[in-house]
């Protein structure tokens, strides 16, 4: 396919995801799988456009003064992958499958108008109802924070201890751009894509199939080395869902202790014993339900609360989920979470850990909500994060957010989804 047919295709799936409202994800496979034709390499462009648009919806809408799917499609090529009006006609005429050229009227419309002079909430790609939230996290900076989180994110992975090391991996992926990670010591990153490029499919590779290596954000791999699971603790990992973080805290205990890897829903749970087999993990139990977690009452050494949240830390990997999000999922979020840490907190022994995680950067779901814990349970107190900061990335680039509850991790500051993470002790 040639960049015509591949923009009519973004177009249709666009259309699809805003007629629908459902994820990107499922648009662009339920594409796929009624169009064998397309090749892979078209799959990925097309990929990229559809993403590029939903990261970039409120700046390409800005340009060509609409919100089609078509002003979008356009302004992605514009915005991320460095063309301009007359590149895009230049590659739109003779392709039968293309879209029409811009018109007369939308090339007008762009020569009036540059990002310079547009909103703030637009140059952040933002939505209108999150500003007030982001304004309160970030203060004077908020617009370069969240247009970062409008950027095409890197590909990153966790090298699992237990069977290899970053020099082995690394040496495996060699022709793939990978080079190791600059805050996380056992971290490998891929760089974003450009224009049309895909990411390798790291999952085919042997090394992945021998368990040598997760894929996992770096930001991820920081707030689980932060939580401090070492050898011989017992650990509840109160949220596991998908067991991201239980490898991660497996490997760094080296097999030895234990932790108990629950979930209130069992389904969610699913993906974990083949990635347990696969990475050599031998110390994890799990646990579905809370019938199961009772002999757990006051013995754990550290329990980690993964919480549910809006997920606005993810946005660069799910651009559709920040349109879809509303007030009212995240007062929902607020109550959940809030319950999560008044049932999380019993499995606490005295002296243990109780560490609270989320990958959003809304202080309603971070600082708040510590806050509001903290008030109410007067036998737990804040950890000094900038020591924990220190042990692990002391001396490197990058810099966490500090606040008096915990520290926030950004793709501005630290290169990173956005995540925050708070450390509790029980006296």
């Amino acid at each position: 396919m040639r960049l015509g047919g591949r923009l009519a295709a973004a177009i249709e799936i666009l259309d699809d995801i805003d007629r629908r409202h459902r994820p990107a994800a499922d648009a662009l496979k339920d594409w796929g799988l009624s169009h064998r034709f397309a090749g892979s390499g078209d799959r990925a462009a097309i990929g990229n456009i559809v993403y590029d648009a939903l990261r970039r919806k409120r700046s390409a809408g800005w340009l060509f003064d609409a919100d089609s799917s078509r002003a979008l499609a356009l302004g992605a090529l514009m915005l991320e992958w460095g063309m301009d009006a007359a590149a895009i006609n230049a590659a739109l005429d003779g392709d039968r499958f293309a879209p029409a050229e811009l018109s007369q009227e939308e090339r007008s419309a762009l020569s009036g108008r540059t990002l310079d002079d547009a909103p703030d909430a637009v140059r952040a790609d933002c939505p209108d109802w999150c500003v007030p939230l982001v304004e309160d996290a970030f203060g004077a900076d908020w617009v370069g924070e969240i247009a970062a989180l409008a950027a095409r994110p890197p590909l990153d992975l966790r090298v699992n201890t237990l069977l290899s090391t970053r020099e082995k991996v690394l040496s495996e992926l060699e022709g793939t751009g990978a080079t190791p990670s600059v805050l996380v010591a056992d971290g490998i990153r891929i760089p974003p894509i450009a224009g049309d490029g895909r990411h390798p499919n790291v999952q085919a590779e042997p090394a992945f199939r021998k368990g040598w290596f997760e894929v996992q954000d770096e930001g991820s791999q920081i707030v689980a080395d932060l939580a401090g699971a070492a050898p011989g603790m017992q650990v509840l990992d109160y949220c596991a869902g998908a067991g991201g973080k239980t490898l991660s805290m497996s490997a760094a205990m080296d097999n030895r202790g234990q932790i108990f890897a629950h979930d209130a829903e069992k389904q969610r749970l699913a993906p974990i014993f083949d990635r347990l087999r696969r990475a050599g993990s031998r110390n994890v139990q799990t646990v579905a339900g809370a019938a199961g977690l009772a002999p757990l009452e006051g013995e754990m050494d550290l329990v980690l609360v993964d919480a549910p949240c809006t997920g606005s830390g993810t946005w660069r990997r799910r651009p559709d989920a920040k349109w879809r999000l509303t007030d009212r999922q995240l007062d929902v979020r607020l109550r959940e979470q809030a319950s999560i840490l008044e049932a999380s907190k019993s499995y606490v022994k005295r002296g243990g850990r109780l560490v609270y995680i989320t990958c959003s950067i809304f202080p309603q779901e971070n600082q708040k909500q510590i806050e509001n814990f903290l008030a109410a349970n007067p036998d737990f107190s804040v950890g000094n994060h900038e020591e924990l900061w220190a042990g692990i990335a002391g001396g490197q680039p990058g810099r966490a957010r500090f606040s008096g509850t915990g520290l926030a991790l950004t793709p501005a500051a630290t290169g990173t989804d956005g995540f925050f993470f708070s450390a509790l002790t029980r006296s």
